[in-house]
């Protein structure tokens, strides 16, 4: 098999410029360069990562190989993946499969040419990589010893492979530790995601109406920003204790039936089915503005808005207009794909540092750890400990010693080789745990 599948090698020094700029932002994941390229703690393991390929995922890759790994690369995303960085990537040696606007056949392609480099670690963003293994390629999970799973979408996906009893090796709730959804989830998707609205849309954000759909971290991040950019703001949620929340925060809150006449912009970040339905949108002011924040495109019925949509034209770069029974149009970025990086650049440098150090780190743990019996005697199931955390710390400790300020809170849940979680590490509660794979007939329908 060739060692790449991209757009075009020649846009490599692109790229290479990218990645130097956000290296020079990124100051945790620089100091763990500098010590996995004395100590290799990767040497002769296979790494496949499928995370939204960009600058700051480009550096992590290259981190990772610094400390000895080889690495396998593709994209969570179709319209994700900057082709100049993939171009790069491919040109310091990494085997890299991906390539923007990649049909979805071409994707899942791309998902299983990365598998076949046989990793022995797997770095998942959304759970393409895992969902593959178990679903289609099970030949392929020989050698795997764990993984670490980035996203909520993720490990909503994991938690329901858990439940099935059909998840066969340990895997890293990355999204879990503070330090990536405290930071990540909220400060991360509250810039980003308006980073990709104000410059999509070149329209003022102040004195408009605002609905965000669902208050978690991601919501709350949301919301906090466009209240800081004088937007009026509407929350819809389903759990009653986020929606009090979102109430003491200073936000409306209805459902979704009497928000949508009276928004001027909505963002989706639920990680469920069809929180925003055609119904909806035949309720919306003329010229409402949709984006959606989840990991998969299924928020938005985009099915049934095509379906039922007279006519659609392009509005504007990454924007779509569609004209609906009535008169009335309404305006969906980035095909409703995940708005801040399918139609912009992603998170800050400096949030997706702390993020990726999480995955870094959690990677040394499955390393290290991946076949050490459980000693705490509170499972009763044959799971992999996730150690005490102390030589993590330590870790940490000492990047803060060299003049860093990292923000450190619980550490990452660990799954056990049957697919549990130890309840050493009590996993934070999601209230719309359900099954889902880019909207399957698992996932729940949030209409809110």
């Amino acid at each position: 098999m060739k060692d790449y599948d991209i757009r075009d090698i020649s846009l490599a020094p692109s790229g290479h410029r990218k990645i130097e700029w956000v290296k020079n932002n990124m100051p945790l994941l620089s100091a763990l360069e500098e010590e996995v390229r004395k100590d290799k703690p990767f040497d002769g393991m296979k790494i496949s990562l499928s995370v939204h390929l960009e600058a700051k995922t480009a550096y992590l890759c290259l981190v990772l190989a610094e400390g000895g790994a080889q690495m396998s690369v593709t994209g969570s995303n179709s319209l994700s993946t900057q082709d100049d960085v993939a171009a790069a990537l491919a040109d310091r040696g990494l085997k890299v499969f991906a390539y923007h606007g990649a049909t979805d056949e071409e994707y899942m392609r791309h998902i299983e040419m990365c598998l076949e480099h046989r990793p022995n670690i797997i770095i998942d963003d959304g759970g393409d990589l895992v969902g593959m293994l178990h679903e289609k390629r099970p030949d392929l999970m020989s050698e795997v010893l764990g993984g670490c799973e980035e996203t909520t979408t993720g490990v909503i996906r994991l938690k329901a492979m858990e439940r099935e009893g059909v998840l066969r090796f340990p895997m890293v709730a990355v999204n879990d530790a503070k330090c990536k959804h405290l930071f990540d989830n909220r400060y991360g998707t509250g810039q980003s995601v308006w980073d990709s609205i104000m410059r999509n849309t070149n329209l003022i954000v102040a004195s408009k109406t605002v609905v965000v759909v669902g208050y978690g971290w991601c919501g709350r991040g949301i919301a906090m920003r466009a209240a800081a950019l004088g937007a009026q703001v509407i929350v819809t949620e389903i759990d009653p204790v986020k929606a009090m929340e979102a109430k003491m925060d200073g936000h409306d809150v209805m459902t979704m039936d009497k928000a949508a006449p009276l928004g001027d912009i909505f963002v989706t970040a639920t990680g469920c089915k069809h929180t925003i339905t055609v119904d909806h949108m035949m309720k919306m002011k003329n010229r409402a503005i949709l984006a959606n924040a989840g990991h998969f495109n299924v928020e938005i019925d985009m099915a049934g808005l095509e379906e039922a949509a007279l006519s659609k034209i392009e509005t504007r770069s990454n924007i779509m207009g569609y004209a609906l029974p009535g008169g009335r149009t309404v305006n969906v970025i980035g095909e409703g794909k995940l708005v801040n990086i399918a139609a912009a650049d992603g998170h800050p440098a400096e949030i997706m540092d702390l993020s990726f150090a999480v995955q870094a780190m959690s990677a040394l743990y499955i390393k290290d750890n991946h076949g050490e019996e459980c000693k705490h005697g509170k499972c009763g199931r044959n799971c992999q400990r996730s150690g005490d955390r102390r030589s993590d710390i330590q870790r940490i400790v000492q990047l803060q010693d060299k003049g860093l300020r990292v923000f450190m809170g619980q550490g990452p849940q660990f799954r056990g080789g049957n697919g549990s979680l130890c309840p050493v590490y009590p996993c934070q509660s999601m209230q719309h745990i359900e099954e889902c794979r880019r909207g399957g007939d698992g996932q729940r329908e949030g209409r809110v």
